[in-house]
């Protein structure tokens, strides 16, 4: 039996039978969970409780989760799962864009939610294991994936987590198509899964960091890496 000391992740969420309806499910999955229930008392729990990720509703009292996410990974970088009750794109790119790295739409299953946390930790604890690994160079793109760091033209681009797991996967084979199913198994850890509409959101975002041009569409099949 494993001797790991539990993970521990902070619920936010203003409705109360929610937030007592997830943190009992993840307890009973072997999580430490922390609850909030408005805005500030996330970022100021945050502190406290130090997390391993964060599980966060947008719609809060006090501030919103948009403006939780900012302020609580500019004390520190965590894997933060975004739930929304609106199923807008543009929603789901702001929160990309401050440092979401997935996100659930509101109904979701218990067992979706339990699914993507564990992906995201053991993308973590992957991370940890590259760190050493060389850099790799792709024309201006310049990966480091040890140090989880990357530069266009020597200037640095801040990337969520999740945008970056999906880069280097990308440019494990540049130019090579990689289907939506594929990324799926491997950058998010859904062997199976139906989720191409995460896919196609995060590439999206993960353009508008390092150029459109970048990142080539193969309709119908999915996405690849172009070195220029």
């Amino acid at each position: 039996m494993s001797t790991s000391p539990a993970r521990t992740i902070l619920v936010v969420e203003d409705e109360p039978v929610i937030n007592q309806a997830i943190t009992d499910r993840l307890r009973a999955e072997g999580f430490e969970v922390v609850q909030a229930w408005d805005g500030p008392g996330a970022v100021e729990l945050f502190g406290a409780s130090s997390p391993d990720l964060v599980v966060l509703d947008i719609m809060l009292p006090g501030y919103d989760g948009h403006e939780v996410c900012r302020r609580i990974q500019a004390q520190r970088p965590v894997p933060v799962m975004m739930v929304t009750a609106r199923d807008d794109e543009a929603d789901i790119l702001v929160g990309l864009g401050v440092g979401a790295d997935d996100y659930l739409t509101k109904p979701f299953r218990m067992r979706e939610l339990v699914a993507r946390i564990n992906a995201l930790l053991r993308r973590v604890d992957r991370a940890v294991e590259l760190a050493g690994s060389r850099a790799v160079e792709l024309g201006r793109l310049r990966i480091d994936a040890g140090a989880r760091r990357v530069w266009l033209s020597e200037v640095e681009v801040h990337l969520t987590a999740t945008e970056f797991d999906l880069l280097v996967c990308l440019a494990a084979t540049p130019g090579q198509v990689l289907t939506r199913e594929k990324l799926l198994a491997d950058v998010w850890g859904w062997p199976g899964a139906s989720g191409t509409r995460t896919v196609d959101s995060h590439v999206k975002a993960l353009r508008s960091k390092i150029g459109t041009e970048r990142v080539r569409t193969v309709h119908g099949v999915g996405y690849a890496l172009e070195t220029i």
